[in-house]
């Protein structure tokens, strides 16, 4: 629930003790965790130091090891996390959050965690030689540190961003780090969270610890060792399901998920993951062909998403018009482009190309989702069927994500399956200053974008001093119409249906975040 002070959205949440919601961290101690649990991702990490990651699949790895002040729970609510409470108050017109530590929380080393720790944790992330996000502290005037388990953050303006990115901030042990360095804490993480780092081999597995000093008794993993395989090859990953060399993958591939649903001794689940895929496109550069909204609201009406959801992904995906189901700004009477290949070929005609153009269209050949990459060559199929004939280039996983920053090598010019999650329950604010907004070197905004709508970049500047949910949901849906209408910013297409499988000696309750479902926050194996 939420209420508004003094103009600014206040989660009621935030105001009340930790121990009167259902983490209590007092919980009667639970029995001390044994056995060996292997399990399977089908994507790798390429940052394990969450200053420095810019992969949402980073906190698979990460996310099991280090924690936020909030999260998200299974019931898609937002709780109180390491923040035991927290609260927004104006001082001079100015927001400031104060935020109270839960107390007795301590790192892997048996460090205590403090106030210092987030202060440590603010400056690397808001520095651009370290964090790839130091934009989304840049509405921060500074960081107090009021006594060992309190801070407060003052803003020189409203930052609904901060809010809507669980507080932002990830507990980083300051102490440990300064020791260890950049290098030896990317390689292997401390945080606070339920598992501890034992050791990794690269494309092929990371070992964790159940963490005995672990601060929520109630929400804890009942297996001591967890092998995480990294195993990319949908078949290869069931094989080693099916044969017993693992008990629990994630990524069932689309078309095996009424299978396993059938298997004797399985259980499986199937969420909405908070990633909104979208078909990015080259609207910046002049001469390019999707300067023109005509092209772009062409290859809009070119690609049947409806039928790649169900062809493609075997019903394993979940239609989105710029805002998902559940999210902040989600509005219904928001409905997709039909496909239309005869008004595609006409926008065409009405653009100046008759005949098509020849386009380079790239796509992610690694699994980041499932069938992530037939899902690309359908996209490029499609568009190619209407005189937008792509010259498909494939991009491994490291190198795609690299390739898509405008701050960095590369620059995309043509067509870019892609995506940003929203997250859940989802707010589009941070995704849509990273890739609608213009490219403003520096500064953080549009980081991904081939974009430049001056209208838009109001708005969207606007949505990130906007901190009253009300009057966020209603600038989110102005937004949403004005890029839809445009196509800008890219084209929608789908929330990837990600299905989880474990055996029925494995108990399991998916956490949502951080790991886009594959938390191992509640996980272990039946005495």
């Amino acid at each position: 629930m939420m209420k508004s002070i003094g103009g600014l959205a206040v989660s009621l949440l935030a105001a009340l003790p930790f121990a009167a919601l259902p983490f209590a961290a007092w919980a009667q101690a639970p029995k001390p965790a044994t056995g060996t649990l292997t399990i399977a991702f089908g994507a790798e990490a390429v940052m394990m130091d969450p200053s420095r990651s810019a992969a949402g699949v980073d906190q698979y790895f990460f996310g099991q090891m280090i924690e936020q002040l909030i999260r998200t729970d299974p019931k898609l609510e937002i709780v109180n996390w390491l923040a035991e409470s927290w609260s927004i108050a104006q001082d001079g017109g100015k927001p400031v959050i104060t935020v109270k530590i839960r107390p007795g929380v301590t790192f892997h080393t048996g460090d205590p965690l403090t106030a210092e720790d987030f202060e440590f944790a603010y400056q690397r992330q808001r520095d651009p030689k370290i964090s790839k996000w130091p934009h989304l502290l840049a509405a921060v005037e500074s960081f107090e540190v009021v006594d060992a388990l309190t801070f407060r953050v003052r803003f020189k303006e409203r930052d609904g961003s901060f809010t809507a990115g669980n507080l932002i901030l990830w507990a980083l042990p300051k102490r440990h780090l300064q020791k260890v360095g950049d290098e030896e804490f990317a390689r292997a993480p401390v945080g606070t969270g339920p598992w501890k780092f034992v050791s990794r081999t690269i494309k092929e597995e990371l070992r964790l610890e159940a963490f005995d000093g672990y601060w929520n008794a109630a929400h804890r993993p009942a297996v001591k060792n967890l092998v995480i395989k990294i195993i990319p090859e949908d078949l290869t990953r069931v094989a080693a399901f099916k044969t017993g060399a693992i008990d629990w993958i994630d990524a069932v591939p689309p078309a095996m998920v009424a299978e396993f649903t059938k298997m004797a001794g399985v259980k499986t689940g199937s969420f909405v993951a908070p990633n909104n895929m979208y078909i990015a496109m080259d609207a910046v550069t002049k001469d390019s062909k999707f300067h023109d909204v005509r092209v772009r609201q062409a290859l809009a009406h070119a690609i049947d998403v409806d039928a790649i959801i169900n062809k493609v992904l075997f019903g394993q995906g979940e239609r989105y018009v710029q805002v998902g189901r559940g999210s902040l700004g989600y509005d219904a009477d928001l409905k997709p482009y039909p496909f239309d290949p005869r008004k595609a070929r006409e926008l065409l005609r009405q653009a100046g190309f008759p005949n098509g153009f020849d386009v380079p269209c790239y796509n992610l050949t690694t699994p980041r989702e499932p069938y992530q990459k037939e899902v690309g060559e359908a996209y490029f199929a499609y568009a190619t069927a209407v005189g937008i004939r792509c010259k498909v280039q494939g991009q491994e996983y490291g190198t795609w994500i690299t390739f898509g920053r405008r701050d960095r090598q590369g620059h995309i010019d043509g067509l870019y399956s892609n995506m940003w999650g929203h997250g859940l329950p989802g707010d589009p604010g941070t995704p849509w200053a990273g890739h609608l907004h213009s490219y403003v070197p520096g500064e953080g905004w549009g980081i991904t974008s081939l974009h430049n709508d001056p209208e838009l970049d109001g708005m969207i500047r606007e949505l990130k001093r906007t901190m009253d949910l009300g009057e966020r949901e209603a600038l989110i849906k102005q937004i949403a119409r004005l890029k839809h209408e445009r196509v800008a910013g890219g084209l929608p297409t789908y929330r990837p249906v990600v299905t989880l499988a474990w055996r029925d000696k494995v108990t399991f309750t998916p956490w949502p975040s951080p790991g886009f479902w594959r938390g191992m926050q509640e996980i272990g194996l039946r005495q």
